[in-house]
């Protein structure tokens, strides 16, 4: 049996500032442990605040001559980046896989996803050209679009290539220095972006790395020189770096969790259904916010039950679904699973004590797919975000009762309806309180140019991460207007 291939030897990870790779002064290290075997795979510096100034005032010093060397210029540079990307696709795979457990193809896609934001910010050249229009007689008026100046992402460990990639490109592109602050979980993927910026020829401080944990991450939010900071995380997380963040004067987009809802209803198609939601809360061992966790099922949907429980039970971790990010998730997630026991749920797939065969991958946080059945809307698996390969069955008597279920979410994240009628899907679009719907599509994440992002408890500020959304948070607009002669026929402008 075939799993990812983990790194020969443990990488040590390092700082990049100013174009160097500097280990910070008096930092601690922590061990970064491969969730497949639990071994240790490098090594990453934590960073305490002081050991961001540096890092800040060489973007800042960056920042000045990337914005003036013009959008074009720019892209010219993104563009020998994304090459790059595009060349050692596989073996950043290899690598975001090692560290974050997923299954190679899944650290695939998310690469892939990361070079479609590549290419939408790659478009802004031609797309993004401003605006310009005669308003009155002799007076016109015209936008243009100006970088912030420096800016940073702090992002989690669920998707080490995929999330920093719907940042850094449209930040760059805008004419921001940009300064990546990964998951301590998952520095290795990061490290091997900033070595595909440095041979991409990026000048020096225009990408920037930074290690570390909270002393970091509250670095940056403290430092007067950093104009906005993207983050994904958990919601309590989120909301803390929003509310610090904001009061500090920065733009702050903080995405938070989820508690997705898959509402299926009899007359869902039945071929595509099971698979579809098996994918759904399955992928990325159920580690990420598109993830399914509650399938509300109205009416008799039995027979789709059995279905999704059969495919499930099928999977084999390690192959077809990869490792938790850690221990700590794996105790914490087998203890959800015996109080749901406990508070009269059924298991209806027990992924408990799965493991793949071999003794190379015996130390590694397995749990195969898991499905609660009987699960109320009081219970605390059909209300809060496990963050597993976990799915709990709510049954509902009417489509009524599943979008009161869904609206009654603090969440805002995602939802699907699966429906073979027109009108009832429709009226789910219309009626389903999240950012992004899916009709038939379990995991309804939305293709560049639209943006992704959710509403509610699983987004504090305003916009999106990407498409267009990205392009307004990372930037901002001057507005101009000028007159050069009088007139006498014009309006009040004139």
């Amino acid at each position: 049996m075939a799993f990812v291939q983990l790194p020969d030897s443990p990488v040590l990870c390092r700082n990049l500032v100013g174009g160097e790779w500097i280990s910070p002064a008096g930092a601690a290290t922590l061990d970064v442990r491969s969730p497949y075997t639990g071994g240790v795979i490098g090594r990453v510096p934590l960073t305490p605040s002081a050991g961001v100034a540096p890092i800040v005032e060489a973007a800042k010093k960056a920042a000045v001559g990337w914005q003036a060397i013009g959008l074009r210029e720019r892209t010219a540079h993104l563009s020998r980046f994304r090459a790059l990307l595009e060349k050692n696709l596989e073996r950043l795979a290899h690598l975001a896989a090692s560290e974050a457990g997923k299954t190679v193809a899944e650290a695939r896609a998310g690469l892939l996803k990361g070079l479609e934001v590549c290419d939408f910010s790659l478009s802004l050249q031609n797309l993004d050209t401003g605006g310009a229009m005669e308003v009155s007689r002799g007076v016109t008026c015209e936008f243009r679009r100006e970088p912030l100046g420096v800016v940073a992402g702090i992002t989690p460990f669920n998707f080490p290539a995929m999330v920093p990639l719907w940042m850094i490109p449209t930040a760059l592109i805008v004419g921001n220095a940009f300064i990546l602050k990964p998951s301590e979980k998952v520095p290795l993927t990061a490290c091997a972006l900033g070595e595909l910026m440095l041979e991409a020829g990026l000048p020096p401080g225009v990408f920037s790395l930074l290690h570390g944990g909270k002393e970091a991450v509250q670095g940056l939010l403290e430092h007067p020189d950093v104009q906005a900071v993207g983050f994904v995380g958990s919601s309590a997380v989120a909301r803390r770096v929003y509310a610090e963040g904001a009061s500090r004067g920065k733009r702050v987009l903080a995405l938070g969790g989820a508690k997705n809802h898959l509402i299926v209803v009899p007359d869902a198609d039945p071929d595509l259904t099971p698979q579809a939601v098996v994918d759904s809360f399955t992928g990325c061992a159920g580690q990420r916010c598109m993830a399914a966790s509650v399938l509300v099922a109205v009416g008799n949907v039995q027979s789709l039950i059995d279905e999704v429980a059969r495919r499930a039970a099928s999977m084999e971790v390690g192959s077809s679904m990869g490792a938790l990010i850690d221990r700590a998730s794996q105790e914490r997630l087998e203890t959800a699973i015996a109080r749901a026991e406990s508070e009269g749920a059924r298991v209806l797939v027990d992924g408990r004590g799965k493991k793949p065969q071999g003794a190379a991958w015996a130390g590694g946080n397995w749990l195969g797919p898991t499905i609660l059945d009987n699960v109320r809307p009081d219970m605390e698996a059909a209300q809060r975000e496990l963050f597993g390969p976990l799915i709990s069955i709510v049954r509902v008597p009417t489509l009524s009762a599943a979008l009161e279920l869904e609206a009654a979410s603090p969440y805002g994240n995602a939802a699907s309806i699966f429906t073979t009628n027109g009108a009832v899907a429709q009226h789910v679009v219309e009626s389903a309180r999240a950012g992004m719907v899916g009709v038939n599509v379990g995991v309804p994440v939305p293709r560049e140019p639209f943006s992704f992002g959710g509403i509610n408890e699983s987004r504090f500020g305003h916009g999106d991460i990407t498409g267009p959304g990205g392009v307004e948070f990372w930037s901002q607009t001057k507005k101009v207007t000028r007159k050069w002669t009088a007139r006498t026929d014009g309006s009040w402008m004139s």
